[in-house]
């Protein structure tokens, strides 16, 4: 059943998965493959995952914004694989989920390379739910806040259509997802997929790109740096975040359960930039200063999830809060640049 009331017309029936999943005498592993596994959020997932000795997990990353240092406690391991693999590129392997995260999702990155990030967002979703159609997977997208583009609702819920600029320089992502978002419900609808969808909201954490753009490593690695911690004006724009181990409870808990979704995952903990940059310099460096700087064009005003799905239907909901989390990536940070707490 379609979470998003307005799509309910009856899809196909699901394609039937591997036969070693209704195998009668032995209980075969779950196959599950992670694209963009070497990133921030995917080598979470990964963690996590492997976890469970019942699962074997292959990860497939062009290592554009990944890295394999991200994973590598697992490489070696027999319920591990690891594949360089560009998910333009069409992947033939037996699996029976597949968590789609592969996408530059920092600025710096997607628009360095906007031709690249819309490729990845629809021919890499299409290479993907053929595959799934092929095997018979499951797969969950890691759509993002962005498809609600500088919301004229707050906080967003996922009934909300967005407020997107098509020809934007954030439009590679922001349209990308969108379209990742349409081609899942249509083969879905076409081909009887199982599809996941998942809107997640800001997130941080150990292993994010240390100059990757975005807030909150900027602010951590200026802070280690000495530097001083430089707010986009007007500093009143929100932002919510969710720490990177509640991010993945969440995504195992929707793509285990029954739902398509779409469903927001983030923290509705909502913080301007300049309360953000206030909390760094308390807990990490209070000799920094803060300065104004000039804006991106395209920043959305304000961006908080409205979780009240993800309450109802998963039994998620954060646990971290912010003051609890920015001193574990500080910790991760400081290891990476190599700068001791003084």
């Amino acid at each position: 059943m379609a979470a998003n009331g307005d799509h309910q017309s009856t899809p196909k029936p699901p394609p039937s998965p591997s036969p070693l999943r209704n195998a009668k005498f032995f209980q075969a592993n779950m196959r599950i493959l992670v694209t963009g596994g070497a990133g921030f959020i995917g080598s979470h997932l990964v963690d996590k995952l492997m976890e469970n000795e019942k699962n074997e997990v292959i990860v497939a990353d062009n290592y554009f914004t990944g890295s394999k240092d991200n994973l590598k406690k697992w490489i070696g391991h027999p319920r591990f694989e690891l594949i360089r693999h560009d998910v333009t590129e069409p992947l033939l392997i037996e699996v029976d989920q597949i968590y789609h995260l592969a996408c530059p999702a920092s600025p710096i990155f997607y628009k360095y390379n906007p031709v690249k990030t819309i490729k990845t967002n629809v021919i890499g979703t299409l290479n993907m739910l053929g595959l799934a159609k092929r095997v018979g997977a499951r797969i969950l997208l890691t759509s993002t806040s962005e498809v609600y583009g500088d919301p004229l609702i707050h906080p967003q819920t996922e009934s909300y259509w967005g407020n997107v600029n098509p020809i934007g320089v954030r439009s590679c992502y922001d349209e990308g997802k969108r379209v990742a978002e349409t081609l899942m419900f249509d083969y879905h609808r076409q081909h009887g997929i199982e599809i996941r969808i998942a809107r997640i909201f800001n997130t941080y954490g150990p292993r994010m790109n240390i100059d990757d753009g975005r807030v909150v490593s900027n602010f951590i690695a200026q802070a280690i740096r000495n530097d001083p911690l430089t707010v986009q004006a007007p500093g009143t724009q929100t932002r919510s975040f969710c720490y990177v181990s509640d991010m993945v409870d969440g995504l195992i808990r929707l793509m285990q359960g029954d739902n398509t979704g779409p469903i927001n995952i983030g923290n509705p903990g909502e913080f301007t930039m300049l309360e953000l940059a206030e909390n760094v310099k308390e807990l990490i460096n209070p000799k920094v200063e803060i300065i104004m700087v000039e804006n991106t064009p395209d920043d959305p005003r304000q961006r908080k999830p409205d979780i009240s799905k993800a309450k109802e239907l998963l039994g998620w909901e954060p646990k971290v809060k912010l003051r609890e989390g920015l001193p574990l990536m500080e910790d991760d940070f400081r290891a990476r640049l190599g700068v001791l707490k003084s």
